[in-house]
């Protein structure tokens, strides 16, 4: 009897190995069996269950059976539900977007029979999901009409459709509509404590930090996150926010941290990825490790790191983000190491998919690649043409006119050289020509130089005429400038020595009177009588010096308006005459009062740095931005044109790059001796 109890138990010891090892080959042959599709699809059913995450090959195949059978039967609901499942693994895993986005535009054509909402709406999610690896702007469509189509019901996948949509419009530079549907998801996800995922919206706040230069920011931001997500164990996401803040790292020149972080990253994706399923995360960092020994001429270590992406090179086929960091480190070392011809292949790789991907800061960058690669294998017209590329993505308003005069003045050189060779190679035919035919050609030229030369005569003539013009009004200007400052000054020191004065003793005979009302409003002049004084004339310059005048008239603003205000400022002092000073102050100054009156800003950033010969003044807003071209040559808008004249008056530099509903920098450059 105990033999008998002993049998049975080990029998259900070993069935569920035994299950396991036969489950998915005896649902396919029940599948081939069945003589129904509702048997066949119940078998397939049984087939998909047991091979999700095990075999992706299996998966797919019969996911799509299960698809064609239901829409045979006109089952629209389940086809759908197979449609949405088979994306992750098609996108992710598979990395063949383009063939989820087919199978789910078949199960679209019959939408009409969907009375689900959650499946219309997911159907639109999912095919919104593979297009971001093809197509940030098709992805974004598809996300705005998920969102048309779930009801109230679907409030978490609501959630994830505004979450992906600020993570696309991040991706293509579009910060305003990214942080409205970051905010938005972030409420959906904390009114159902969705902990996890109101990190993921968190997380794409503050990479929006980073990508508009508040680095500072974005790694406060960022450290607490981390601390956030250790505890609640998501190492995956930790290796990311690593990466991340090594990027900025980059950006901001800090070699010593970059390099920190990127080890951290990989260290701890060694350590959580065993089987080496990440390819995304692989790709990025040894990518990056790459490229910053490249930057360091460290070739030896580089091509460690070269040799480590080609193991995730297949995986990474259909996936063009990823694409864009493997390709681009391919290119830099090859260019690196002088080998041209792959170099350039793998560049123009990076440009395409970048293009298809909607990534500016990625085209921009492949553009000087490839302007590089072009330079050192002497195709200089290619490289001309790139650097141009670079130059309008770079700096739309100030450089474009120059790109579009170097590339002019490129093809007319072209255009002479071919000429030139043409002239010689028919020297030999022209000789034997009639010479009433040299006669016509000599004076026809003759006459063509003529012409020519008393063209650019007056070409020339024009030119000073307009330099000279020009020099003048900009003398005026400067002329008009400092009489207005000794003007401000003049009348500042009236009001303060002269009105002052006498509010104060009006204000010692009424206290002696006590009439506290009257003393009050005598009060509010004299503070105000004070106010008009300082705008009048900056005398915090005398008494504090131009650095600590900076700062506190911006935590002036700070304080007293809803403008917030961050700052990196070297110290500037005794580098400029008390001249300069007060046109520097009334450039700051001028600036943000632009920004208070015009922007709608929510925050600004004052960054001054101290460099070799030059002070660099760079002021950031989150505003609704503005057309340059269009607002300078306004009659009626004199701020920029007075912006203009002082930067002129200092010898330095201006340049605007702003962008409607996406904020606006403006950055000012002045010599030191």
């Amino acid at each position: 009897m105990q033999k008998k109890y002993l049998v049975l138990f080990a029998l259900l010891l070993l069935y569920p190995i035994m299950g396991s090892g036969q489950d998915i080959s005896f649902y396919k042959n029940k599948a081939r069996a069945a003589t129904s599709i509702p048997e066949k699809l119940e078998a397939i059913d049984s087939v998909l269950s047991k091979s999700y995450g095990v075999d992706n090959d299996t998966f797919v195949n019969y996911s799509n059976e299960y698809i064609e059978l239901a829409k045979e039967i006109d089952s629209v609901e389940l086809a759908a539900k197979k449609a949405m499942n088979l994306q992750t693994i098609l996108s992710d895993y598979k990395n063949e977007p383009r063939r989820a986005i087919r199978i789910i535009d078949g199960v679209l054509a019959h939408k009409y029979k969907l009375k689900d909402s959650f499946l219309l709406g997911g159907l639109y999610l999912k095919r919104g999901r593979a297009n971001l690896k093809l197509n940030v702007k098709e992805a974004i469509d598809d996300y705005a009409t998920a969102i048309e189509n779930f009801s109230t019901n679907d409030s978490i996948h609501i959630a994830d459709a505004y979450l992906f949509s600020g993570q696309a419009y991040s991706n293509i530079g579009k910060f305003v509509a990214a942080g409205e549907f970051y905010e938005k998801a972030y409420r959906f996800y904390e009114k159902r404590k969705e902990y996890e995922y109101m990190l993921h919206a968190r997380q794409g706040i503050i990479t929006m930090f980073s990508m508009n230069g508040f680095y500072d920011k974005a790694e406060i931001e960022r450290k607490k996150l981390i601390e956030t997500l250790k505890q609640l164990e998501n190492k995956k996401y930790i290796i990311t926010e690593y990466y991340n803040q090594s990027i900025d790292y980059h950006k901001i020149g800090n070699k010593e941290l970059e390099i920190k972080y990127l080890l951290k990253a990989d260290s701890l994706l060694k350590e959580t990825d065993k089987n080496q399923q990440d390819y995304t995360n692989h790709i990025n960092i040894n990518a990056s490790l790459a490229e910053y020994h490249i930057d360091n001429n460290e070739l030896i270590k580089a091509r460690e790191y070269i040799k480590n992406l080609d193991q995730w090179a297949d995986k990474a086929k259909g996936d063009r983000v990823v694409r864009i960091s493997y390709s681009g480190a391919k290119a830099r070392y090859y260019l690196a190491v002088d080998l041209y011809r792959q170099a350039l292949e793998y560049a123009q790789e990076t440009l395409q998919s970048s293009k298809a991907v909607g990534h500016e800061d990625d085209i921009m960058s492949s553009h000087l690649l490839l302007s590089n690669i072009y330079a050192e294998t002497g195709q200089f017209k290619k490289s001309l043409e790139n650097k141009n590329a670079y130059l309008n993505l770079r700096d739309s308003i100030y450089n474009k006119g120059t790109a579009q005069f170097l590339a002019y003045y490129q093809t007319l050189y072209e255009t002479e050289k071919k000429e030139k060779k043409l002239v010689e190679k028919n020297t030999s035919i022209q000789l034997l020509e009639k010479d009433n035919e040299n006669f016509k050609k000599i004076v026809f030229f003759s006459s063509l130089a003529l012409v020519l030369t008393f063209g650019l005569i007056l070409l020339y003539r024009n030119q000073r005429y307009l330099k000279s013009n020009k020099e003048l009004q900009e003398k005026f200007s400067q002329k008009l400038l400092v009489s207005q400052e000794i003007e401000r000054k003049r009348i500042s020191k009236d009001l303060h020595d002269g009105l002052g004065q006498r509010l104060l003793l009006i204000k010692n005979k009424i206290v002696s009177g006590g009439d506290s009302d009257t003393k009050k409003m005598v009060d509010d002049a004299i503070d105000e009588v004070r106010t008009i004084s300082r705008d009048l004339h900056p005398f915090q310059l005398q008494e504090m010096g131009i650095t600590k005048a900076i700062e506190y008239t911006l935590t002036q603003i700070d304080e007293n308006t809803t403008l917030f205000i961050s700052s990196e400022i070297d110290n500037i002092d005794n580098l400029f005459t008390k001249e300069q000073e007060v046109n520097i102050y009334r450039i700051v100054q001028e600036t943000l009062n632009n920004i208070l009156k015009h922007a709608k800003a929510e925050a600004s950033k004052v960054t001054i740095k101290k460099l070799t010969g030059n002070i660099v003044i760079s002021i950031k807003d989150n505003g609704v931005g503005f057309d340059f071209t269009e607002k300078y040559q306004n009659v009626k808008s004199l701020g920029l044109k007075t912006l203009l004249e002082r930067t002129r008056f200092l010898n330095g530099q201006m340049k605007v790059k702003s962008i409607k509903n996406n904020g606006t920098i403006i950055i000012f450059q002045f010599p030191v001796s």
